[in-house]
C-alpha cells in the first residue's frame, strides 16, 4: 500500500501513515511518500512506538520513500 503525503508538513505524513497502518493487518508493508524532511525522523519514532519496523528510507528528487512493516500479530 502506498501512502502519498507529498506536499504535507509534519505531522501529517506520520498521521497518514498511522491511519493506514490501523486499516491494515499485521505484518503488512506500506510505503510512505513524503517531501517534508522531518518525516525521516518522525516516522522511525512512530514505528518504534507501535512495534513495527522501518525497512528502508531512500530519497530521490526531494521525495522520501519510507518503507515500513506493521507489527506482527500477537502469538497465542
Amino acid at each position: 500500500m502506498i501512502v502519498d503525503a507529498r506536499g504535507h508538513r509534519c505531522p501529517a505524513p506520520s498521521l497518514r501513515l498511522q491511519k493506514a497502518m490501523r486499516e491494515c493487518g499485521p505484518g503488512v508493508r506500506l510505503t510512505l511518500l513524503a517531501t517534508d524532511p522531518m518525516a525521516r525522523i518522525d516516522v522511525p519514532h512512530l514505528i518504534a512506538g507501535v512495534g513495527g519496523r522501518v525497512i528502508s528510507i531512500e530519497e530521490a528528487d526531494g521525495v522520501l520513500t519510507i518503507e515500513v512493516e506493521t507489527p506482527a500479530a500477537p502469538k497465542d
